[in-house]
């Protein structure tokens, strides 16, 4: 288990990280979100012992890198946003050296190789690879020991799509067999590959659950979408006489243009009353649905309420 304890990263007056704190289980796959600069490769960079703190600490199984940095390291693979590559070795050539520096079993390099996906090209000069390529050999390199733990940081930036689902795939198979923790702003790869979510602005953790479970805290149980075919007053005059409505809000979207998201009263069943009253005024409804929060629809939410109490607390 990786325990982050009041972590905090100072550069001169400047505050990096915020009394930071949070938990990895082992085997859990775990997505670090936040805007460029909030924070997330200065802490990934902290557990793997690339910088000190200027406070807190870090442990990993209960070690701390200041009690046997050998023991902490070794539990941890690490892919940098850029990836650390010696562009005039081969393949194979690098990972040999890798295993070399970490003292590692070269006898598992064929099997890294197989993993990633990469045996096709070990022969092949790195400078000579596209850059998924060159992500994967980034993702091999942090393989070698086998480490019970991996960080990526921002292992799809700069892939084209093709190349990203290439990524993401070998992600979720090493998400079967290791602890991960993602760093990424790209939200569709968060939600793709993790059982958990961490979002970071400007230094502070903002939220801290599973996907699902932030929406459904923004969301709440009584948000609904409906769209209806019909005369736009009309709808919205149906929707005005349902008593278990509490407020409704016209959707504005230029394919369909009588969508509403509705908010119902606490404890009211409201489908059958809306399903009856838009039928007895001959309006279809075309689409209703409990109303589904996206991880972009969380990150902009969260982020901007960060910002208002930001402001506020400047104000006092």
């Amino acid at each position: 288990m990786i325990e982050v304890k009041n972590l905090t990263k100072k550069y001169g007056s400047k505050t990096v990280l915020d009394n930071v704190s949070f938990t990895v289980e082992n085997g859990e796959v775990l997505g670090f979100l936040g805007p460029n600069g909030a924070g997330k490769s200065t802490t990934l960079n902290i557990i793997t012992g690339y910088i000190s703190s200027s406070d807190g600490s870090v442990t990993i199984d209960g070690i701390d890198i200041m009690d046997d940095s050998i023991a902490y390291k070794k539990k941890i693979g690490y892919l940098p946003e850029i990836p650390p590559l010696y562009t005039d070795m081969k393949v194979w050539e690098y990972l040999d050296f890798v295993c070399d520096l970490k003292k590692a079993d070269k006898s598992s390099i064929d099997k890294i190789l197989e993993e990633v996906k990469i045996t096709d090209v070990k022969n092949y000069l790195i400078r000579n690879l596209s850059k998924g390529y060159r992500q994967r050999v980034g993702i091999a390199q942090a393989l070698i020991g086998d480490p019970d733990i991996l960080i990526l940081d921002e292992p799809t930036v700069g892939l084209d799509p093709m190349q990203i689902i290439d990524i993401r795939n070998v992600i979720s198979q090493l998400g079967t067999k290791k602890t991960l923790i993602i760093s990424s702003h790209i939200l569709s790869e968060i939600s793709a590959v993790c059982s958990r979510v961490l979002i970071i602005n400007k230094g502070r953790i903002i939220a801290e659950d599973t996907p699902e479970n932030l929406a459904y805290q923004l969301s709440g149980e009584n948000k609904f979408i409906l769209r209806a075919e019909g005369d736009r007053a009309d709808i919205e005059k149906a929707l005005s006489s349902i008593d278990g409505i509490e407020r409704f809000e016209f959707k504005d979207s230029k394919d369909n243009e009588n969508d509403y998201i509705i908010i119902a009263k606490n404890g009211f069943d409201i489908r059958k009353p809306l399903f009856k009253t838009l039928a007895n005024a001959d309006l279809s409804i075309l689409m209703f649905k409990a109303y589904d929060v996206s991880l972009e629809d969380i990150f902009i939410t969260l982020t901007e309420k960060a910002k208002e109490e930001a402001c506020d607390e400047t104000n006092e």
